[in-house]
């Protein structure tokens, strides 16, 4: 009877460990954020040492305006609830905007940089995560986006230099899709270009020429008639060679 009991009432404490489990790992999960705010913080400030100034500004700002309406009103404890939970949203919306600018500026003249702005892109766009055309000794090289603006090159290299891959692209896809609009973006910091962290939005303000409908019809025509590089899935496309019995058709 002894033993019966015993064994009756082992599954006990292992329900009662499963049980903390979860609160622990909750537990576990929480710095986990705090050091990830906190390593996004270090590395946009040494890029950017005005953002401390800026998220502080506008953190006061905002309270300053909760305390005048609380003034006018006659409720200031209400209005400063409302005030520091938006003064903190505000902060934090700061910091993401000049971290991004940050971590733009890190990978800026890094090969496939140009892929990584395109990334940022909303929904609504479809990427190629490869470039669609690449120089292998210079690494200069083309990405693509397809949207409601209608396909939209992004380029990575020197102006004069790229421009035979990008009029070869341009040909090509008005072959394959003569009436959609395609649009050029030179990505840099000289005449005429633009930087890595305005590229997304610079694409967004394109004029709309095409429905969400058009633009999965297009992606699959390209995607059917293959017009993706020669390259193996895998390799960096910026130290592959071409694939010359794929370029002959063999």
């Amino acid at each position: 009877m002894a033993n019966s009991s015993e064994s009756a009432g082992s599954p006990a404490p292992k329900r009662r460990l499963f049980s903390r489990k979860p609160k622990a790992a909750a537990s576990a999960r929480k710095p986990g954020r705090i050091k990830q705010i906190i390593e996004i913080f270090k590395m946009t400030r040494r890029n950017d040492p005005n953002v401390v100034w800026i998220m502080l500004l506008a953190f006061i700002g905002i309270i300053a305006v909760g305390l005048v309406v609380g003034l006018l009103i006659q409720n200031v404890l209400t209005m400063l609830l409302v005030a520091v939970p938006l003064a903190f949203l505000a902060a934090v919306f700061l910091l993401s905007k000049r971290a991004e600018r940050a971590a733009f500026a890190q990978i800026e003249g890094q090969a496939g940089a140009a892929g990584a702005a395109l990334s940022v892109l909303r929904r609504g766009w479809i990427l190629q995560e490869q470039p669609v055309a690449v120089n292998p000794r210079s690494q200069d090289a083309v990405f693509r986006a397809i949207g409601k603006p209608g396909i939209v090159l992004v380029t990575e290299g020197p102006v004069g230099r790229i421009k035979p891959l990008v009029d070869g692209e341009r040909r090509k896809l008005a072959r394959i899709v003569p009436n959609v609009p395609i649009h050029v973006i030179q990505t840099g910091r000289g005449e005429g270009q633009v930087p890595l962290a305005k590229v997304a939005r610079t694409a967004q303000k394109l004029k709309k020429s095409l429905t969400k409908q058009e633009v999965t019809a297009v992606d699959q025509r390209l995607s059917a008639l293959g017009t993706k590089l020669p390259i193996p899935k895998g390799i960096d496309p910026f130290k592959a060679r071409p694939d010359r019995k794929a370029m002959r058709g063999r």
